[in-house]
This record gives C-alpha cells, sequence and structure tokens, in this order.
C-alpha cells in the first residue's frame, strides 16, 4: 500500500477551511481513480506543547504507479487546484510506502 499525507498548518480562517474542506474539498476528492480509503482530521494535538498543523489527511492507493496516477488524472488536477481555495496556511504533502509493523 503506498499513503498519500497531507499537513495543513493554521489557516488564515478556520471556520472557511472546516466548511469549505468537507463541503467541497473532500468530494473532489472521493472522486480520485484508485482511492482505496481516505479520512481526515481538525482535532490534531501535539504530545507537548501546540500542534504544529491545524488539520491533517491521509489516503491508501495500492501502490505508488496508483497514486501518481490520480495525481495526474483530470480529477487529481482538479484536487490539487482546489487547496488554494481553503489552505491558506500553505499546505505539507508527501507519500510513502506503508510498511506492516506487525
Amino acid at each position: 500500500m503506498h499513503r498519500l499525507l497531507v499537513l495543513y498548518p493554521k489557516p488564515v480562517d478556520p471556520d472557511h477551511f472546516r466548511d469549505y474542506y468537507v463541503t467541497t474539498h473532500i468530494p473532489l476528492v472521493r472522486n480520485w481513480p484508485g482511492l482505496l480509503a481516505c479520512r481526515y482530521s481538525f482535532d490534531v494535538a501535539s504530545a507537548v506543547g501546540e500542534a504544529p498543523y491545524f488539520a491533517v489527511f491521509e489516503a491508501d492507493f495500492a501502490d505508488a504507479a496508483a497514486l501518481a496516477a490520480a495525481r495526474s488524472s483530470a480529477e487529481g488536477q482538479q484536487v490539487s487546484a482546489d487547496v488554494a481555495n481553503y489552505a491558506t496556511g500553505g499546505v505539507v504533502v508527501i507519500d510513502y510506502p506503508v510498511q506492516d509493523a506487525t
């Protein structure tokens, strides 16, 4: 499995971020071809001090090729273009193969 992880620093308008993310952005994400599962949270906490991120998103794909295909698809390009509409605090995007530790 291959995972996409998106970390969002605090936006200028947290209420707008939450509303737009849930009602507009996530429905776009659900259209990605090859998407196995996705999840998000606005309840990001840190073990010590203030969390450096406001929100987090994870998406799972069969492999790196499936993620690359999703990103380059029309749906993926639409999702990428939409980020500027709510993520005024910036965005950190990483991806990696998932290793089972059990």
